[in-house]
């Protein structure tokens, strides 16, 4: 029998270079996009942490691809205050066809019903006054909502679709408003936080005898952020955290107490019940806490002791 051949010598793996790391800027603050259409929540976050040189960017509270308005980011540490915006209450202003309906509940989604309809200005204002108060709705398969540990818009993509439970939510004011094709209807909703504006505007067709679908939609004002006062994407301007907590009350305290807030330790004595923003003598939004018991107690602290 012959001899095997040789062994080739293995030849060394080329290594990809290592990419490197951007570093953090370590910026904080609060930021108020005016979001266009044609994009995501979390594209703008994404344009956000290019701009600033940040990973820490996030949103409170989603708005469609297809929706336009307020949206408030957190940076840095202002990431930690978002949970008190995200509750807060919201204000739309829209459009909403008639006579079809949608996989979506929107324009984005495929005709899935016609329906003739005539209907007044009257008949619309008189249904949607009905929708005003504490409803409960059934989340849309397109939202983020998550159901067996996966979320109903990538349900949905798959092409299936699951049964969802009713959610409580308050409708403060429904207003609509004829435009000059009968069928569209010009709306304007004040309601609370987790409330579909599409899913709205499907029940007000079902209510008037037929079908509807939302049309376009804008979200004017996130509590006490209106959408005057927001920047275009393209024109990034950061803002003190201090913003982030707008209608909350804040102390101002000196360097003694200071230390102790950095520390998380309560501090008092407290006269009063709710929560407050507390700032350093710098002026430095240092942590949130809450009247209780005589004393302040801590909710959130951005940043220990150095």
């Amino acid at each position: 029998m012959s001899e095997p051949p040789p062994r080739q010598p293995r030849q060394p793996r080329q290594q990809r270079p290592r990419r490197e790391k951007r570093p953090d800027t370590g910026v904080s603050g609060c930021v108020l996009v005016d979001k266009p259409t044609g994009c995501t929540s979390h594209d703008v976050v994404d344009q956000v942490r290019r701009a600033l040189g940040t990973r820490r960017v996030g949103h409170a509270g989603t708005l469609d691809p297809d929706a336009t308005g307020v949206l408030v980011l957190g940076v840095g540490a202002g990431t930690k205050l978002l949970e008190f915006v995200t509750g807060a209450d919201k204000t739309y202003e829209g459009t909403l066809r008639f006579g079809v309906t949608t996989s979506t509940l929107d324009a984005a989604g495929e005709v899935t019903g016609h329906y003739e309809m005539a209907v007044t200005p009257a008949e619309v204002a008189e249904a949607a006054a009905r929708f005003v108060g504490a409803i409960e709705q059934i989340p849309p398969m397109v939202s983020a909502v998550k159901v067996g540990g996966k979320r109903l818009h990538e349900l949905a993509r798959a092409g299936q679709e699951v049964a969802r439970e009713a959610r409580p939510v308050t409708v403060h004011r429904f207003d609509t408003a004829p435009t000059d094709d009968p069928l569209v209807y010009a709306l304007s909703v004040d309601c609370t936080s987790g409330t579909y504006i599409r899913t709205l505007a499907a029940d007000l067709g079902e209510a008037l005898g037929g079908g509807a679908h939302l049309t376009s939609l804008r979200r004017t004002a996130v509590g006490p952020f209106a959408v005057a006062e927001c920047s275009p994407i393209e024109e990034i301007e950061l803002r003190p955290l201090v913003e982030l907590v707008r209608g909350m009350a804040i102390v101002d305290v000196d360097e003694i107490v200071a230390s102790q807030v950095r520390d998380g330790r309560s501090f008092g004595p407290s006269a009063g019940s709710g929560r407050l923003a507390v700032r350093g003598p710098d002026g430095d939004l240092l942590a949130i806490y809450e009247a209780a018991a005589g004393q302040f107690r801590p909710v959130k602290v951005l940043a220990g002791r150095a």
